[in-house]
């Protein structure tokens, strides 16, 4: 590598200047990693999101109200459940490096598969793995800087320190320019770093400046409406915890407000003036009364005497002619019992949460299910999971991508043709597996027995092996082979020969 390779803090791998790469275009792109657009003279493009009343104006706003929301129970819970899902130990491997698809050579593919375990052994994986990848999901993004030895890069990495992500942002500088036949505004991209701040998150572009080839961010890929804010899985949940927290407070006051029976007390004043009357009524009032006030915060009980409010109990006077002292009582609130409003908001955050109701919800025992609606969920809920680990593979496609140039293994242009060909797969629990596959193989049975008359007439065995059965080449040839009672059929292994028979 070129002396010029390392800059900033951290190293950037050989390529032109900024300046002869960065063309006037006529739009704005998708801010998708992002980040934050700034003008030659500093000032920072407004970056402001709205979300259920609540004002998010930077990215430190937003994750500070994920971490928050994440210690709701029933969100810790699904979180809890989301990444037990996604991370899975077996045999002490989380994840692996799949090659088969790499048109390399062997040698090739041991060095490939030796960094990538390296790049396992730098982030601590197999231990913090479950920890990684539940601030990524929380956060909605995740910061490595990848640290070299910049008398020896070819070295490779020598350390990857993880960065909270209110620490740091990333920046584009940009230009705004007229064009000079039409007069619409251009964009002009300058360059981009990142910028670390330690204590407080501010505007004024003051921090230490990372070279963007130091920093490997790996985002959740969710946009806002406008596109132009990375929002973490956890957004669309915001608006029914509001709602959920809200509603479960006032249960809990309406129920120690209203559950109690309250009484009026008629207290005799007899001929007193009515100031007199009135200190007298406060007097006998502060003896005899109680002040039980919640406390939304803490979840506690509190005797507070010296507040009044039109929950407690009714003093009134009663002149003399009266029937003197007296007291009713008025009964308690008659639909204590009703919680259907809870169950709604609460139902409505668990599809926010994207967990099937099924896993939230109290069950006796595990259980795939039979039903075509639990079925459904628990595919669309394994899409997902999916989709999480290739959004995070993003931290080893990049890792694995530094470490193999840093080393002369590969060049730049190089990754783009092998990117696609390198899969990182993780282990998956087995238990479930397992009971899918037998309940898609028993379908696949009970298919076949319903199909048995018809076999032969209708559709060749050949038909029925590949499309009911879904085996394959290499499965028909063993079956052949171990049952001699039935000898392979033209079209058994070619395809082009199968086909029905009438």
């Amino acid at each position: 590598m070129a002396d010029n390779s390392r800059s900033l803090f951290g190293f950037q791998f050989k390529r032109k200047a900024i300046e002869d790469n960065k063309k006037p275009v006529s739009f704005t792109p998708d801010n998708e990693d992002g980040a934050y657009e700034i003008s030659p003279t500093g000032g920072y493009f407004g970056q402001y999101m709205d979300l259920n009343g609540d004002k998010f104006q930077n990215d430190k706003d937003l994750i500070m109200k994920y971490r928050s929301v994440a210690n709701y129970p029933e969100v810790d819970m699904a979180i809890e459940d989301i990444c037990n899902e996604a991370i899975t130990d077996e045999n002490g491997i989380i994840a692996k490096l799949n090659l088969d698809n790499l048109d390399q050579a062997d040698k090739v593919k041991e060095l490939i598969q030796d960094e990538f375990d390296r790049i396992l052994n730098l982030t601590n994986f197999s231990a913090n793995a479950y920890d990684t990848f539940r601030r990524w999901y929380i956060d909605g993004r995740l910061f490595f800087h990848c640290i070299i030895n910049e008398s020896k890069p070819d070295a490779g990495i020598i350390e990857m320190r993880q960065i909270d992500p209110t620490k740091i942002r990333k920046i584009k500088e940009t230009e705004k320019v007229k064009d000079p036949k039409t007069g619409a505004d251009l964009v002009k991209e300058l360059g981009e770093y990142y910028l670390y701040q330690d204590d407080v998150m501010t505007n004024n572009g003051e921090g230490l400046r990372i070279n963007t080839d130091s920093i490997i961010q790996v985002n959740s890929g969710l946009l806002n409406e406008e596109r132009n804010k990375v929002i973490g899985y956890l957004n669309k949940a915001l608006k029914p915890i509001n709602q959920l927290s809200m509603m479960e407070d006032s249960l809990v006051i309406y129920r120690i407000s209203r559950a109690p029976e309250r009484r009026i007390f008629y207290i005799d004043v007899g001929n007193l003036p009515k100031g007199k009357a009135e200190e007298y009524l406060n007097s006998t009032m502060n003896k005899y009364r109680n002040k039980v006030v919640y406390d939304p915060t803490t979840g506690n009980i509190k005797d507070e005497k010296i507040h009044r409010n039109i929950m407690e109990d009714f003093w009134l006077p009663r002149r003399e002619g009266g029937r003197g002292t007296e007291i009713d009582t008025l009964p308690g609130g008659s639909n204590l019992g009703e919680i259907e409003d809870i169950q709604y908001f609460q139902n409505k955050l668990y599809r926010a949460l994207n967990i099937p109701m099924s896993r939230l919800t109290e069950a006796d025992a595990f259980s795939v299910g039979r039903s075509s609606e639990i079925t459904r969920d628990e595919l669309k809920f394994q899409k997902f999971i999916d989709r999480c680990r290739n959004k995070f593979s993003t931290l080893f496609y990049e890792a694995l991508k530094r470490q193999l140039i840093l080393k002369k293994i590969i060049v730049p242009s190089d990754w783009v043709n092998i990117r696609e060909e390198i899969v990182v797969e993780y282990s998956r629990d087995n238990y479930y597996s397992e009971l899918k596959d037998a309940e898609i193989l028993k379908e696949r049975i009970e298919t076949l027995q319903m199909m048995d008359e018809y076999i032969g007439t209708f559709w060749s065995k050949d038909w029925v092996r590949r499309n009911i059965l879904k085996l394959d080449d290499e499965a028909i040839k063993q079956i052949a082979k171990d049952n001699k009672d039935d000898p392979i059929e033209p079209g058994d292994i070619n395809p082009d020969l199968s086909g029905a028979t009438i």
